[in-house]
């Protein structure tokens, strides 16, 4: 007869190192009180991260355009084609805002924008190699959306695409557009975007050629408990078979501006993500903390509850700013917040190979 849940035993699996299941997930993020959540997450990341360090990373967030087809109803940032408040950034444009990344000590660039009608790969392939042909930047870019998206276009096999832009210059895949990977989610959030599936056939594709990715977690908009569960088993199952996430990044839906709408879901149920997250995702290394949404100080606290990632130093960010919410933050303040937090603090790159130690 199967046993009953408990946190006492939920707990002891979670102490020895075993791996919990849905149901004990799920029970996690219904039941369990916010402090032993916190508890757990963090004696998991003890274990996987026993020096204590908390890293981030340099980057600039370039959204390229904010023209896109797909027009998903949480997006406060898109514009449908022809619209007078879209925009497509020229390659010169894009150059300066590298060079102005590598004036403050940056290493990656992270491009992502809409689904823009007009660009094909070989847009991205031309773009790619003339920004490694002029600077030492790591290319963080493009998403499974926009891959998949890539391949429509141009009516390749995926694998083709990805090795072409791999060979132009791409060097590793944000997770984006992952949102709730669950079907009813999706057709009621999303409807025109790549379904959960796609996006798991991108990804374990990005994976089979030899690329690193991240995986994401939006929530907090019409999703379940269980979906979100569901999202974790589906990002953990994938892990196991490949293995080419780097990261995991819960954060929370931002409803201003939004055709979605809604409300913004507290702190406290982000703390209680980012611990199950932890927990649960036990073959990921690293979770990343949300400040864009949350901010700093709310990071800070989540670094007590599983994660031991600041992301990055996020030069510029449009896509959370254009629901309303907007925090920035520096290379030396964010060091400054893992310091005061009980961590030390290091920089990292793309792959979260240590650059430098603060």
């Amino acid at each position: 007869m199967p046993q009953t849940l408990n946190m006492e035993r939920i707990s002891d699996k979670v102490f020895s190192g075993e791996r919990i299941s849905a149901e004990e997930g799920l029970y996690l993020l219904e039941k369990a009180d916010l402090l032993s959540l916190g508890l757990m997450a963090d004696q998991v990341r003890r274990r996987k991260h026993p020096r204590g360090v908390v890293t981030f990373v340099i980057d600039r967030n370039i959204n390229y355009t904010n023209i896109c087809c797909c027009g998903c109803r949480f997006c406060a940032f898109f514009r449908p084609p022809r619209h007078a408040e879209g925009y497509l950034l020229t390659q010169e444009e894009i150059f300066r805002k590298i060079e102005e990344l590598l004036a403050v000590g940056g290493t990656q660039v992270l491009m992502q924008g809409g689904l823009h009608p007009d660009l094909d790969l070989e847009y991205f392939e031309n773009l790619f190699q003339e920004i490694k042909r002029r600077y030492p930047v790591k290319l963080h870019s493009l998403s499974p959306v926009e891959i998949d998206y890539l391949a429509k276009k141009s009516g390749l096999p995926l694998e083709q695409v990805i090795k072409r832009l791999q060979e132009a210059g791409l060097d590793s895949l944000p997770g984006g557009g992952a949102e709730i990977l669950v079907e009813r989610v999706r057709q009621e959030i999303s409807p025109e975007k790549i379904g959960a599936r796609r996006w798991l056939e991108v990804t374990a594709a990005v994976h089979r050629m030899g690329m690193k990715s991240t995986a994401t977690m939006m929530f907090g908009h019409r999703e379940t408990p269980g979906e979100r569960v569901s999202h974790l088993e589906a990002v953990r199952s994938l892990q196991d078979e490949s293995g080419g996430f780097t990261a995991f990044i819960p954060w929370t839906y931002q409803p201003g501006n939004t055709m979605l709408g809604g409300r913004a879901i507290s702190s406290w149920e982000y703390l209680r993500m980012t611990a199950v997250s932890r927990i649960y995702l036990d073959n990921i290394p690293n979770l990343q903390v949300s400040w864009v949404t949350q901010g700093v100080k709310v990071a800070q606290i989540a670094l007590a509850f599983g994660a031991n990632d600041f992301g990055s130093t996020m030069l510029e960010e449009n896509v959370v700013r254009a629901a309303g919410v907007g925090y920035s933050s520096s290379e030396q303040e964010l060091a400054t917040l893992i310091k005061n937090a009980g961590f030390a603090a290091a920089q990292r790159d793309n792959l979260y190979h240590i650059l430098k130690h603060y």
